[in-house]
């Protein structure tokens, strides 16, 4: 059963992780687990220094300079009780390095340290912010 907007919108900000889908000019759809929160219509994912990685430029970063556009995909699964199921798929936009979005997104960054501890003493290389500009969800009950 299709999910109401506001409700897809709810279950986005209530959320923290999901699948950041992004276009890689040569191989389609690159695909990452990532971190998040959520609010006012935008979402930030966090670059962060937590887990170890062979650069601090990601690819998704590269991919989103290529083709700004991205799509967040948060789900629930439930093996025992498959009437709990439901996913949202968020269409997003990337912000770009504008400063415009700079207080958004350091009012967000602040709000990822608060929901994971593990950003307590680190600070983000940058955070993504995303404009949602479209969502759409599923629900099997």
């Amino acid at each position: 059963m299709k999910i109401a907007s506001s409700e897809c919108r709810e279950l986005l900000r209530s959320h923290n992780h999901g699948v950041l889908c992004t276009v890689h000019p040569g191989r389609g759809v690159d695909a990452v687990p990532a971190v998040y929160v959520a609010d006012d219509g935008f979402v930030a994912v966090p670059v962060d220094q937590v887990k170890a990685k062979t650069s601090s430029y990601l690819q998704r970063e590269r991919n989103l300079e290529a083709d700004p556009r991205a799509t967040l995909l948060i789900e629930h699964w439930d093996l025992e009780d498959w009437t709990k199921l439901w996913w949202v798929r968020a269409g997003v936009r990337w912000e770009g390095h504008g400063a415009d979005g700079h207080e958004r997104a350091a009012a967000l960054a602040l709000r990822l340290s608060e929901v994971f501890p593990q950003y307590h003493d680190r600070p983000f290389s940058s955070i993504l912010l995303l404009r949602v500009v479209a969502v759409t969800g599923w629900s099997a009950s």
